[in-house]
């Protein structure tokens, strides 16, 4: 299967052992380099003691959804490999979508 911008996906973390996996939003579009094989992505947590985080609200789902009430975290950008997707956990609205890559956009650009 492959993914698109506002789909959240399931992948393995290769830096932790025993990872059951964390949802990530792709944010990355069709021209980003390697799409398909790559996506950039932010991770969800159900933590909420983060300030800057983006919480999600159950209409900020097209589909599927969590278990959880659980948050976007503009700052934590990762490449996550085709290969290490498990599965697809649903799709984010545009919107809160757009909000978090400008979020990420703002802590990475020059002043």
């Amino acid at each position: 299967m492959g993914y698109e911008r506002g789909d959240v996906a399931i992948a393995i973390d290769p830096f932790k052992d025993g990872s059951s996996g964390r949802p990530s939003l792709v944010v990355g579009r069709e021209t980003t380099p390697f799409h398909g094989e790559q996506y950039i992505s932010l991770s969800l947590t159900t933590r909420t003691w983060y300030e800057e985080r983006i919480p999600l609200a159950a209409d900020d789902w097209v589909e599927g959804g969590a278990p959880r009430s659980s948050s976007i975290m503009p700052w934590s950008v990762t490449s996550i490999d085709a290969d290490l997707i498990e599965r697809y956990q649903g799709r984010l609205e545009g919107g809160v979508v757009d909000e978090a890559a400008a979020t990420l956009s703002e802590y990475v650009r020059p002043d």
